[in-house]
Order: C-alpha cells, then sequence, then structure tokens
C-alpha cells in the first residue's frame, strides 16, 4: 500500500507530494492502531520515526537522493556488521537464528551448526552489500518512479534468494551429519 500511495502521489503531485503521502500513510496507520485501541507493534513505531527522520533530512537538504541513500547506507552497514561478526568469533547469523526458528542449544552449539552459521553470515553479508550496490547504481542512474520499482523488485530477489539459501543450507548440512531427521519421502506416513 505505501508503494502504491508514492506512485499515485509521485503521478499526481511529484516527487516531495511521493514523500509525504509515504509518511501520511506511515501516521494513519499508527493512528488507526491508536484509535482502536490495538497494540502498536514496535516495528511500526521504528518505521515511522525513521521515515520521519528521512523525509526531514530530505525536506531540510533540499534533497530527494538524500530520502533514497538513507536506507542504502543502513544497508551497508548491517552488511558490515555481518562480515565484522566473522572474524570476532559471533557470527549474526548465529545469534539471529532463534529469532525465526527455535532451536536447542545443544543443536545450536554443535560444531557443525556453528560452521553453518559461519558460511550464512558471510552470505548474508555479501547479500548485503550486493543489494546496497545495485540500490546505489538504480539511485545513480534512474528517475525516482524507475529507482522505487527496481529497488524494491532486486531487493525481494536478494531476499527471498537468501532465505532460501540459508534455510536449504542450514538444513541440508545438518541432515548430512545426522543432526537433523532425514527428509521423509512425499506421501509417507510419519
Amino acid at each position: 500500500m505505501p508503494l502504491a500511495i508514492f506512485y499515485l502521489a509521485l503521478w499526481l503531485v511529484g516527487v516531495w507530494g511521493a514523500l509525504i503521502g509515504a509518511l501520511a500513510w506511515s501516521y494513519a496507520a499508527l493512528a488507526v492502531r491508536l484509535i482502536l485501541g490495538k497494540r502498536v507493534p514496535g516495528l511500526l513505531l521504528l518505521g515511522t520515526a525513521a521515515i520521519t527522520v528521512r523525509t526531514l533530512i530530505s525536506f531540510l537538504t533540499g534533497s530527494v537522493f538524500v530520502y533514497f541513500l538513507q536506507p542504502t547506507l543502513g544497508t551497508v552497514a548491517i552488511g558490515l556488521a555481518f562480515l565484522l561478526s566473522v572474524p570476532v568469533g559471533r557470527p549474526l547469523a548465529e545469534r539471529l537464528a532463534g529469532d525465526f526458528v527455535p532451536l536447542p542449544h545443544a543443536l545450536a552449539s554443535h560444531p557443525v551448526a556453528r560452521k553453518v552459521f559461519l558460511r550464512i553470515t558471510l552470505l548474508w553479508a555479501f547479500v548485503l552489500l550486493s543489494n546496497a550496490a545495485v540500490t546505489l547504481w538504480f539511485l545513480l542512474t534512474e528517475p525516482v518512479g524507475v529507482f522505487v520499482m527496481a529497488k524494491t523488485a532486486s531487493t525481494a530477489v536478494f531476499t527471498v534468494g537468501a532465505v532460501a539459501l540459508s534455510s536449504f543450507w542450514f538444513r541440508g548440512t545438518l541432515r548430512r551429519h545426522g543432526l537433523l531427521a532425514p527428509k521423509r519421502p512425499v506421501g509417507s506416513r510419519a
């Protein structure tokens, strides 16, 4: 929905109107939850705060480029955090895995699992830094409307690919080492 609002406002009133439209959508989503007495998710609060700062900085600098550069710089920072977590022996993928899939401590701390977490951390560092580079290239070479669509599509491809590869790699390696039950053939009963 925010992307649709951005494009509609971009077409109707231009890029600054589109930025305000995206900001207004965030505040409307927040207001609806507050008015209805529903819990406000932390991600909505963080997202609204981030888009407020981005919009404010863009208006103060008069630069739409700055608006779109900020999340790209954030992606670079996260990619570097993944990369730098490897030599210090605390791969971020290992630390974040429990947020997505509860793993027993014995499995998560097994040397084979730790080695896979290290590789997955490097994969995510590469994916995030590559995504940032492609996004920056789009930002420098494309008009705003094309940039937003291209960035959305490329980020989806990078993210879905990395999630699929991470899952496949993790489960496959654990199965090969006997740490997960073998895959059951399709149609077999438990």
